[in-house]
């Protein structure tokens, strides 16, 4: 039985492209009102983790399970649907406005449109954009910080149990992906959600998580909370802390 305070569970989850063995025997689980953080260099397997879990990708073997459910039991549509994703340009239609892109989702769940309306100001709102100065504007007259915030401002306009991003603030000056490292902590914080957040930044990892799962080579070699995570004696883990120690 699959334990239903776990939103996410992976068992044995394995992703092969050719020979080439991107996740190998994957367990992980991540439960509710938490944010698990996946940290990790290029190619060692996050973002796949990520995609897997809203059916973006299928594994090749081992299974996953949403909500109490396996994954493929959930129609794909309807799961993403569910479920907030934040990409690192935001990924944001640029022939809409910010209003459109934030209540992309109710549109098309066919929202009575004065609550869509409303839904999507509240939003902006919420991540710091004023929807009478925000609201009509395209992305190509955002910032990068305000258009991160309108993806982040999307990805809850539906009121999802849980929320993937992934490395949302890595494209931001070092200012401003600090703001929003902030500001997303307090939002998950006060609106209880859980969240799967990939970043190969240990400061923001160390920041935003309840719990750290470090991966290397498609498995993951320490899961654990960032004060133990501090602590270990793994080489991988040390030569992270390290680097934070050399450039600090």
């Amino acid at each position: 039985m699959v334990d239903h305070a776990d939103i996410v569970e992976f068992r044995n989850v394995g992703y092969t492209i050719g020979s080439n063995k991107i996740l190998n025997r994957l367990n992980l689980a991540v439960s509710k009102g938490e944010v698990l953080v996946l940290l990790g260099e290029s190619g060692c397997g996050k973002t796949t983790t990520l995609k897997l879990i809203n059916r973006l990708i299928e594994p090749t073997s081992g299974e996953i399970f949403v909500e109490g459910r396996a994954a493929t039991v959930w129609d794909a549509i309807d799961l993403r649907r569910r479920i907030g994703y934040v990409l690192q340009d935001g990924g944001l239609f640029p022939h809409m406005s910010v209003a459109e892109n934030v209540g992309l989702s109710l549109t098309l769940s066919d929202k009575n449109i004065s609550t869509a309306n409303s839904r999507t100001d509240e939003m902006l709102s919420l991540v710091g954009l004023d929807p009478s100065k925000f609201a009509a504007r395209y992305p190509h007259e955002l910032s990068g910080g305000q258009r991160q915030r309108v993806g982040v401002a999307r990805a809850l306009v539906s009121d999802p149990e849980l929320l993937l991003l992934d490395e949302p603030f890595g494209a931001l000056d070092a200012i401003t992906r600090n703001n929003l490292q902030k500001e997303f902590a307090r939002l998950v914080r006060e609106l209880g959600k859980t969240a799967v957040f990939v970043t190969h930044d240990l400061h923001e990892a160390m920041t935003l998580a309840t719990r750290i799962a470090l991966m290397d080579k498609g498995k993951i070699v320490l899961n654990d909370t960032p004060a133990n995570f501090r602590t270990s004696d793994l080489p991988l883990v040390r030569a992270y802390l390290d680097t934070v120690a050399t450039t600090s």
